[in-house]
């Protein structure tokens, strides 16, 4: 998924594949939790909702800076879940022992039966524990897809998520997170990938800001 300042860039329910010539893990990544406003939001929801259906171990990625009120009938149903369900609380590098310590409880008091690990991505903190739990608890099965897969999406979609990720990064504030990037044309040659995207923005006010004074800010994207 892309990562942005912005919170919920992540639109889509992405598969990740981790091969090992001991175990395969395929995780689910999903749009961020939120009462959904509009449209797109209620979708990104729904995505995030059909993940629990299949899932044997449940990740519930949160941080320092967020809000626990964010959804309460997605907690609801988590508490209602019959499976284990490891509640990450990333960016403690952000903040002090005395509030993560009240983080913690606070997270505790709503989801009771979860296992609550503090880690810190940036940092490569705790993340080993959290896998090594991972593999604990997942059950054994056969391998869901080849030893070499890494995703189900096709390369074009995390081509259109790339120049979306740039978009973000470099107009922020100006242009909306329903700026879309959609590819026309992906040829792979042998010293070069040539690529035609088009960028779709909600009003043609946001067109000038995308181009720029004379294209710059589109030689800047590309």
């Amino acid at each position: 998924s892309i990562i942005t300042p912005k919170s919920q860039t992540t639109r889509h329910r992405i598969i990740g594949i981790v091969n090992t010539p001991e175990y395969q893990v395929v995780y689910s990544d999903t749009p961020g939790v939120l009462r959904p406003n509009y449209k797109l939001q209620e979708q990104m929801l729904n995505f995030s909702l059909s993940a629990l259906d299949d899932a044997d171990v449940l990740l519930y990625v949160t941080d320092v800076v967020e809000k626990t009120d964010k959804n309460d009938e997605f907690l609801s149903k988590v508490q209602r879940l019959n499976l284990p369900v490891l509640l990450l609380i990333n960016k403690i590098d952000q903040t002090t022992q005395t509030e993560l310590e009240k983080m913690v409880e606070t997270w505790h008091e709503m989801l009771p039966d979860a296992e609550i690990y503090p880690i810190s991505a940036l940092n490569n903190f705790s993340i080993d524990r959290v896998q090594k739990r991972i593999l604990e608890l997942l059950p054994e099965s056969p391998p869901y897809f080849e030893k070499d897969a890494l995703t189900d999406k096709p390369a074009r979609f995390f081509v259109n998520e790339i120049i979306r990720e740039k978009a973000l990064l470099l107009y922020q504030k100006e242009v909306p997170y329903s700026i879309e990037a959609i590819v026309e044309e992906f040829k792979e040659e042998t010293d070069i990938i040539r690529i035609r995207a088009i960028i779709l923005v909600e009003r043609d006010t946001q067109k000038g800001i995308v181009i720029g004074h004379k294209g710059e800010s589109l030689k800047r994207l590309g």
